[in-house]
């Protein structure tokens, strides 16, 4: 994503360093709020401020000279995007590396806390679910800041409800982007189940992916905000790609991506369904956008600013 920033060696590891000793004695861990496949997330007191935050570290691997260079390059574009202060990211506040070996360094990040996840949030609405109108504003912030994501060339490439945080005030937030290659080492050294639930056709059959990785997993977000549980649920990459056309019927040879060793006749064949069948409460509009979303060519998979300008936003 910033692949020239490896000659920046000078400007970025002196300041990690200068930050280890200083963040030891600055956040205090209160309570563990996640863990995973990327070790463990804690909420934390800032000692100077008396807020929040939440930490999260990994362990990544050094270089000849012990310095972890890819993820200097990954953190330098989180900070940079930082000075954007947008309203729909998540704030990285410091960051603080410690080094435990001569191969390995514990990279720390710290994030503004926020108390819940759009799956928490989902999961305390009162039947029958959130109004229609909630539902579409939460989807223009949370397309806002994929918006803002996508215009800085990165791609978050693990959307899913866990990493959209919903403040008590309603606000939207994305988190987790762009930490897909600081985690590589660590998720390379663990046993890891990552649900498919939101990987997108091109992901599930291994081809060459970029930014519409992110539109149909927000397609897949937007159709649970109205049914409150998942749109496809398989167990194999396979059966996520039979759920999926069990939706969008089989696509065409021709749309069939040429880079993958899965055949399009390897599947039944099937016709699309209505949209309304999966997700009975969307309205016209809105139904028209999430089948924009979930289009098998990513090529023809409506960009986050357009999306922004459909109708469904503007309607009465």
């Amino acid at each position: 994503m910033i692949g020239r920033a490896h000659k920046d060696r000078s400007l970025c590891v002196p300041a990690a360093r200068a930050m280890t000793q200083e963040c030891r004695m600055q956040y205090e861990p209160v309570a563990e709020i996640g863990g995973g496949a990327y070790g463990t997330v804690y909420k934390a007191r800032d000692l100077q401020s008396g807020k929040f935050v939440a930490l999260k570290s990994v362990r990544v691997q050094t270089d000849q000279d012990g310095l972890p260079l890819s993820t200097v390059r990954e953190v330098a574009l989180l900070k940079r995007l930082e000075q954007f202060d947008h309203p729909n990211i998540v704030k990285l506040m410091d960051v603080c590396a410690t080094i435990r070996t001569d191969q390995e360094t514990k990279v720390t990040l710290v994030f503004e806390h926020v108390d819940q996840d759009l799956k928490t949030y989902l999961e305390k609405a009162p039947a029958p679910g959130l109004p229609a109108e909630r539902v579409k504003d939460l989807m223009k912030q949370f397309l806002c800041g994929l918006a803002f994501l996508h215009s800085n060339r990165v791609v978050h490439r693990d959307l899913k409800p866990e990493n959209i945080l919903v403040t008590s005030r309603g606000q939207v937030k994305l988190a987790d982007f762009g930490l897909a290659r600081i985690y590589s080492c660590h998720m390379a050294l663990t046993p890891v189940v990552v649900t498919l639930w939101y990987r997108s056709p091109e992901v599930l059959l291994q081809s060459t992916y970029a930014s519409p990785v992110d539109i149909w997993s927000t397609g897949c977000i937007f159709a649970e905000m109205f049914r409150r549980k998942p749109l496809f649920c398989g167990d194999s990459e396979v059966d996520q790609l039979g759920k999926i056309f069990d939706l969008i019927g089989l696509p065409v040879e021709g749309e069939w991506p040429s880079d993958v060793t899965v055949l399009q006749n390897a599947f039944q064949n099937r016709t699309p369904r209505p949209i309304e069948d999966y997700v009975p409460e969307i309205c016209s509009q809105g139904a028209e956008l999430l089948l924009q979303m979930l289009t098998f060519n990513p090529l023809r998979r409506i960009s986050a600013l357009k999306a922004l300008d459909h109708p469904y936003f503007h309607e009465g």
